[in-house]
């Protein structure tokens, strides 16, 4: 489990099974009536909306429910009005970690997250105390069974990517944008038939805590406790699991 990439393997097949739980739906309707109240209801002047209509799509949300969310987030609808935060602290064995929520009720939500990181095993702390160590990118995997090297490299560079990797224990190629390139190299790897695993503008660590058994364990169940929070949009962490230790503890 090294590394970004699996990690956010493993995040895509799991908002596979929350969408069955309606729990993805809800989180992609805040999503887009926030993007739509701050940047306007027309996905082409408002990239945060494009974005989140893609991953509505992605999801198979129906057409309706999109429209509707754009239109409470434009106020053409009634609708309740969100707010956003980040919020920061420390997991298992210092592992860094960021939220980003979208809430009605923050007097609600800052006690139940501070709730769940402490049962976690880790704590909340002060703004900024560990967003220094992550990049805001684009992030895009395209599984190397679906196009060669070459292919992906050449399409998604031209069309403005910063970088790609291939890393030899991963199952996919990770392409890194920036955060307004994603949709544009996206769009690229679609018209030239590389099918796409899975895309997102992420918080990519800039260095990793490498676990142990019982760390891993406690930081994948703080990591499942927290995105199961109906108001934390997306969890972000630089906690790297060793192969072996994925092996040891069923990952």
């Amino acid at each position: 489990m090294s590394g970004h990439s699996k990690w956010a393997s493993i995040k895509h097949k799991k908002a596979n099974t929350d969408a069955k739980r309606g729990k993805v739906f809800t989180k992609i309707v805040k999503e887009i009536a926030i993007a739509a109240r701050l940047g306007g209801g027309d996905p082409g002047g408002n990239p945060r909306l494009r974005t989140a209509i893609e991953k509505a799509k992605e999801a198979n949300m129906p057409h309706d429910n999109i429209k509707k969310a754009v239109m409470k987030g434009t106020g053409e609808l009634p609708g309740v009005s969100y707010e956003e935060f980040v919020y920061e602290g420390y997991g298992p064995a210092g592992v860094a970690i960021m939220m980003e929520v979208l809430t009605d009720n923050k007097n609600r939500t800052l006690p139940e997250i501070r709730m769940i990181m402490s049962k976690g095993g880790g704590s909340l702390g002060e703004t900024g105390c560990v967003s220094w160590m992550f990049d805001k990118k684009g992030y895009i995997l395209v599984n190397k069974t679906k196009a060669s090297e070459d292919s992906v490299m050449s399409v998604a560079l031209e069309a403005g990517a910063e970088d790609m990797k291939n890393e030899p224990q991963e199952d996919n190629y990770e392409i890194i944008t920036a955060p307004e390139d994603m949709i544009n190299v996206k769009a690229a790897l679609e018209k030239a038939d590389i099918p796409i695993e899975s895309s997102e503008v992420s918080m990519i660590p800039q260095n990793y805590v490498v676990l142990d058994a019982k760390p891993a364990e406690q930081m994948l169940r703080l990591i499942d406790a927290l995105e199961d929070h109906e108001d934390i949009q997306n969890v972000y962490s630089n906690f790297d699991i060793p192969d072996e230790v994925a092996e040891k503890i069923g990952r």
